[in-house]
């Protein structure tokens, strides 16, 4: 039996909580895997900064794998993701190789932006990923403009725009809000709610801690999600892109998720207890729920879900292995890729 069957988790149906439409066989084993890929690559990164080997921040993905997921699941091509710091599990959601995300963290010339961006600034347009952004609710601005691009151009391209419940009492966030309903730009705001941001609880950060109604003064529609179950996720965004989509403008959508580490890894998180921690792993955690459901419905033992692991595992130790022999960049990459020329 999969992990962790009590509580909210164990209640879950077979085809997702809270009604969601059903998932096939396929299409379960994929969010299985991605979202595994995320938290094994995530649990070697952090002993590689405890190593020494990642400078800088590092702030980890692990809890709140269905996100990136669920969104990535309904994301057309050329629909734009852009996010904060917290940025490692929406790269390789996105579908960056786990070598180049690995390099870039370690700072390796092998790095998607060769070994010049570390954690929180990698980027690659391939892959339609558009940073992740250190400057707290920075990226919400930035991804408002893409929207606007996506207008102007007439492509039909979403853009998802992601930041926490830290940024989401930044000022420019409103301005966002504001520029995006006005022009009804086809942006969704997705609100990561893991309730501490950088180590304050939302209750005692934020006056109206229902961050999908703070677009509610701007017209904007939102709602909560269960950030903890990639289905519903999945079923939460495609609704939203379609609102954008349609010319509906901007839709906000919170995802009530849970962090297990600290904020980054510098963080001893004393602010919460040992045993919030073990309940929410214990009860509600996104991979264990995904297991659960395919093992109702018969599409994996105990066997498959351990060989696919023994794979993803495989994958992050050559991720690993390649980052470490990967070269440091040369001294001249100093002043490459500082300057682009202008279309005339």
């Amino acid at each position: 039996m999969a992990r962790g069957q009590t509580g909210e988790a164990g209640r879950r149906k077979a085809n997702g909580a809270d009604g969601n439409a059903a998932a096939g066989k396929d299409e379960l084993l994929k969010y299985y895997r991605d979202m595994l890929l995320i938290r094994r690559f995530e649990e070697r990164a952090g002993q590689l900064y405890g190593m020494g080997l990642i400078g800088g921040f590092c702030h980890l993905y692990i809890g709140q794998e269905a996100i990136a997921v669920g969104v990535q699941a309904i994301k057309e091509p050329g629909d734009q993701v852009i996010t904060g710091y917290r940025d490692h599990g929406h790269m390789l959601a996105c579908g960056m190789d786990p070598r180049e995300v690995m390099a870039e963290l370690t700072g390796r010339a092998g790095g998607s932006s060769k070994g010049k961006g570390g954690s929180m600034h990698m980027f690659s347009t391939e892959a339609d990923f558009y940073g992740g952004h250190g400057i707290v609710g920075g990226q919400v601005s930035l991804g408002a403009g893409l929207a606007l691009a996506n207008k102007y151009r007439n492509n039909g391209k979403v853009s998802f725009t992601y930041f926490g419940d830290g940024a989401a009492n930044q000022g420019q966030v409103y301005e966002s809000f504001n520029m995006a309903e006005l022009w009804k730009l086809p942006v969704v705001f997705v609100i990561e709610n893991n309730q501490y941001a950088m180590g304050t609880s939302i209750e005692r950060s934020s006056s109206e801690t229902r961050l999908h109604k703070r677009g509610v003064s701007f017209g904007i529609p939102g709602e909560e999600v269960d950030g903890m179950d990639v289905l519903a996720v999945r079923d939460a965004a495609r609704k939203a892109a379609e609102h954008a989509r349609s010319g509906q403008g901007p839709y906000i959508l919170e995802m009530k998720t849970y962090r297990y580490r600290g904020h980054s890894m510098s963080d001893p998180a004393k602010y919460r207890t040992r045993e919030e921690v073990d309940e929410v792993r214990k009860t509600r955690d996104p991979i264990d729920h995904v297991e659960e459901l395919l093992e109702q419905h018969g599409w994996a033992d105990e066997a498959a879900l351990k060989a696919i692991d023994a794979e993803v595992k495989k994958i992050v130790a050559d991720a690993a292995e390649f980052a470490r022999t990967s070269p440091e960049p040369e001294p001249s990459e100093l002043y490459t890729d500082v300057y682009t020329e202008a279309a005339q």
